[in-house]
């Protein structure tokens, strides 16, 4: 079977296919056939050295696929599921911990950029119904970040409305499922093109910040006072945030694109009683949740664009270039 593993030093020009044996299936396990991967910015920063890794670490943390054989004692799965990875290995129900967060996929543990995976079936949950693996492949990680920031944390409730910060996955996601639940939803991007594109999945208001410098003095106009959640996911000057965020709303920290200290006066915080709040993607619970209501509200994922497996540090390429819209997927 064909598989990447991280070499050291890392970098894109060294993500070479290996071949190997395929797993054996062990008692509690799986074994699945991966059909697709879809990228996400902690995977780059792994596969450029950013964020080392131990040598010989398979990379990807979202992956989807078939089940070809259970082990002993299975009882979740049968073969010819259709599966998807969980981004925490540990982390299965409840609150998150210290010891449920610590082992990220193609992190701490393997990812699933390999032909065949055997792994405890705890590590997966059902597809939605209906998807295919590129479809599928796009959800453990962005789709569950944004429902968790939405759904879990920020109790979204209809009439309430949104900020969403750029069109990655999780941005994309965020607009969905905030529409999905009646809620208003404003995006800021750079480009006028991205505008009409963020315009068409669903924002209602597209703040372009390159023209619009003070776009949270924008946000707070077109929300009449300010909007209820923010999905923060560049860091770096909260400023305009929080100046776009309504007395009382909450400020959702699901990622660090622009990887600068996080950094505001405090006066826009404390006098907008804001709470801000930090989270990293979530349990299995939280996806199984997640997958139902997508099955739910016939809700499908935007794919930017397709890379064939030997072509995934074109893939990590296209990403580093900000162009794209949605997710972008790998497929075997």
């Amino acid at each position: 079977m064909n598989r990447i593993e991280i070499t050291t030093p890392s970098s894109l020009d060294l993500l070479g296919i290996m071949e190997l044996d395929p797993p054996r299936v062990g008692r509690g396990e799986i074994l699945v056939k991966i059909g697709a991967m879809s990228l996400n910015f902690h995977d780059y920063l792994v596969a450029t050295g950013a964020l080392p890794v131990a040598a010989g670490r398979v990379p990807m943390s979202d992956g989807a696929g078939e089940v070809m054989d259970v082990g002993e004692g299975v009882r979740g799965f049968v073969p010819g599921d259709q599966v998807i990875g969980t981004f925490f290995t540990d982390w299965l129900d409840g609150a998150p911990t210290a010891e449920r967060t610590a082992r990220m996929r193609g992190d701490q543990v393997d990812g699933f950029a390999s032909e065949m995976v055997a792994l405890p079936e705890s590590d997966f949950t059902h597809a939605p119904a209906g998807y295919s693996f590129v479809e599928a492949a796009t959800l453990p990680c962005a789709a569950l970040t944004a429902w968790r920031a939405l759904m879990v944390e920020g109790r979204l409730t209809p009439g309430q409305s949104v900020l969403v910060e750029g069109s990655g996955g999780v941005a994309v996601f965020a607009i969905q499922f905030a529409k999905l639940a009646g809620a208003a939803v404003i995006a800021v991007t750079s480009s006028d093109a991205k505008a009409d594109q963020l315009r068409a999945i669903g924002a209602d208001e597209v703040i372009n910040r390159a023209a619009i410098p003070a776009w949270g003095v924008e946000a707070k106009r077109l929300s009449e006072g300010g909007v209820d959640h923010v999905i923060e996911v560049a860091g770096g000057d909260l400023s305009q945030t929080l100046k776009a965020t309504r007395v009382g709303g909450a400020v959702h920290l699901v990622g660090a694109l622009s990887r600068q200290p996080i950094q505001f006066a405090s006066w826009l915080g404390i006098t907008g009683n804001v709470r801000i709040g930090g989270l990293t993607v979530g349990s299995r619970r939280h996806q199984q949740e997640m997958v139902r209501a997508i099955e739910i509200g016939k809700l499908k994922p935007v794919v930017d664009r397709v890379f064939p497996f030997a072509g995934l540090a074109d893939a990590f390429r296209h990403q580093a270039s900000h162009a794209h819209i949605g997710k972008i997927c790998v497929t075997m």
